[in-house]
This record gives structure tokens, sequence and C-alpha cells, in this order.
């Protein structure tokens, strides 16, 4: 008898699909999930911490996305979003504090020295890689001011301000009125300015103003295209003595007076204007005739500059004069032989006697234009 095998299956146990064979998958390996990108985007700008507000933009759009199509990178977006936060409330910060103007300082100061623009200081003479005084311009090669050069820097300031940038057209507005202004402070002498010369500046552009650029560069330059300067045209207390110094602010007087012609060019168009301003260089006179009276010359010059007195006391009066005549003919001869006398050969040889220059600027006719300021073309 046999003894019957036990219940279950026969022979080898056989093998279900389901027991898995070393070596070998149940199936294709799962592909993971895409990671967001613009999570990633936001990490690196929040890293970075350069434009912290687009970084925190991107960090919160990529959290949306990936709640909405189950994608990875949450950590990359929740971080971007936390550094860019921070970011963020660091350049509040810095902009309120005034944080952005020392880092523009420190920026400018370990610039000087580098051959750049933020480099150059009073009385400065370079030359730029394209010769030209337009555009925007970095590199400068500062050289001896007796050699050639491209210009010659007069006067540097700092504008006021700490809000948004200005614009362009008001930045250079007021660049023009305030580098024009500083041009006697350099250069005393106007009529040793050669026709050829006029002013340029270098002002802050829209992005150095953000972190805290607020210098504006004056300088001499030649209107000519290409043609290079020679010769410092400094005129001051660095260059001149003290009688060449009396006599030039004693004429800086007058200077300024005749300069402040009216907007309207002829006596017709506005007489009460015309009238004010003659008399603005009758006292201008009065003024320049008391200061030249005061100052003891030598005896090289005592004598030119008396002289010079005389005929400034008689241009005083014609004037005098302009400021009361009610008709447009006369005023324009009362002015025609003011400015005779102002510029005549006692000023001439009284400037020769004190070594300064002797040649006499040249002016428009009487009433044709008189707007334009007398004297040369700076």
């Amino acid at each position: 008898m046999s003894i019957p095998p036990p219940p279950g299956p026969q022979g080898p146990y056989p093998q279900g699909p389901y027991v898995p064979q070393w070596g070998h998958p149940l199936g294709p390996y799962p592909r993971p999930a895409p990671v967001n990108g613009l999570a990633v985007a936001a990490f690196v700008l929040g890293v970075l911490c350069f434009v912290p507000a687009v970084g925190l933009v991107l960090g919160l759009i990529a959290l949306a996305g990936i709640r909405k199509r189950g994608e990875r990178g949450t950590g990359f977006a929740v971080a971007g979003c936390v550094l860019s936060s921070v970011g963020l409330a660091l350049w509040v910060l810095t902009l309120s504090t005034g944080a952005a103007a020392d880092f523009w300082d420190g920026f400018r100061d370990a610039a000087r020295g580098e051959g750049t623009a933020y480099s150059l200081e009073k009385g400065q003479c370079f030359t730029t890689p394209g010769g030209s005084l337009e555009g925007v311009t970095y590199d400068v090669d500062v050289v001896p001011c007796q050699g050639p050069h491209d210009g010659e820097v007069f006067a540097v300031f700092d504008m006021p301000g700490s809000g948004s940038y200005p614009g362009d057209h008001a930045v250079t507005t007021a660049a023009d009125a305030r580098c024009y202004g500083l041009v006697g402070g350099y250069a005393m002498d106007t009529w040793a300015l050669p026709a050829d010369v006029d002013v340029y500046y270098l002002t802050p552009t829209a992005r150095s103003w953000r972190s805290g650029d607020r210098e504006v560069t004056c300088l001499f330059g030649s209107t000519d295209e290409g043609a290079s300067l020679t010769g410092s045209l400094r005129s001051d207390g660095t260059t001149l003595d003290a009688h060449q110094l009396a006599y030039l602010e004693a004429a800086r007087v007058l200077d300024g007076a005749l300069q402040s012609t009216p907007e309207n060019e002829y006596f017709e168009d506005d007489p009460v204007a015309q009238q004010a301003w003659a008399g603005r260089v009758e006292n201008a006179l009065t003024e320049e005739i008391g200061m030249l009276g005061a100052h003891t010359w030598p005896s090289a010059s005592e004598r030119q500059v008396t002289e010079l007195v005389v005929d400034l006391e008689a241009a005083r009066e014609e004037f005098g004069a302009a400021e009361v005549t009610p008709d447009a003919d006369a005023f324009y001869e009362h002015l025609y032989q003011g400015y005779a006398l102002i510029d005549g050969d006692t000023t001439v040889t009284a400037r020769e006697s004190l070594g300064l220059d002797s040649t006499p600027p040249e002016y428009g006719e009487p009433g044709d234009g008189g707007g334009e300021s007398p004297g040369k073309e700076v």
C-alpha cells in the first residue's frame, strides 16, 4: 500500500509571475517628477540677492505650479522666497539709511588713481580712448597739462538728492548751470580762454545714481572735433600774483552784471528789463572802480590802472544814461559807447602791465542778440 502524497501540488513549486528574479525589476523604472525651473531660478536669485523682488515673485509662482502639476522643487522655491524676502528687506534698509551712498563713496575711492573717470580731480588734464568728450566714458588717462589733452577738470561737486534718478534732462540742466557758474573760480581771466573752448561735464547715469553716485565733473574741452588742448587754462590763486588777483576779482564783479542779460534780447521787446540790466551794470562799475581804487598797485601798473578807472567812470555814465532812456536807438548807442570804454585801450594796457592776457573778447553789436553774454565763448 502506498502512502499517499501529502495534499497539495506535486512536483516543483511553480513560479508565479509575481516572484521576482534576481537582477530583474518588476517592470520599467518609474520616472521622477520634473523639477520646476522657476523654483531653481528663485533660489539662485535669492542667493545672489541682486534682484530680490524678482526672486520672491518667481518663488511664489513656482510654488503654485508645483502644487498644480505635481512637480518637484518645493525646497528650492521656499528657500528662494525666504532669501529674496531677506534681500528685499536689506535693500530697503540700505536705501533708507544712506548705506548705498557709503558703498558708492567706497567704490569711487577705490577707483581713484586707477585711470577711470571717477579718479579725475580739479586741475588734472586727461585723454580719452576715442578722443571724444561725448557719450558715456569710463577709461581716461591723466596726462600733463603742458602737452596735448582732451579735457581739463576745473571743478568737481556732488549733486543733492537722495530719491530716485531725476532724469537725464534734469541732471544735465543742473550740471550745465553749476559748471558754467564755476568757470570764473578756476579761469578768472576770461580773456585768456580760447574761442574754441567750451564747458563739458561728466554726470551720474541712472544706473550709478541707484548706487549713490552724485558726482559731477566740470571740464574744459575743444569744440573742434578731433582737436586737443595744450597748456593749462587755470588762472586763480595758484597761478596768479596778488596784483593780478586784485584786478581780476574787481573785473569779475562787472562780468557778472554784463552776463545777467534779460531773456528778451531786444530793447523793443522788454524796455523795462533792458533798463534794469543797464542799471545793474552801472552799479557793478561803481563797485569795480572802488575795488581798483582801494588796492595799492606796483609802480609798473599804477598809471595804467588809474587811466583805466577814468574810462570805467565814463562807461558808468553811459550805462546810467541807458538805464533811463525810453528810446531804443539811444539805448543801443549808450551801450555801444559803454562797451567800447570797458574793453578799450586803457584796459589792454592795464592788463599788459600786470602780465595778463591782452586780447579783447569779441562782442556782438548792441541789440543783435542781447541774450548772449559778452566775452569769449566758454
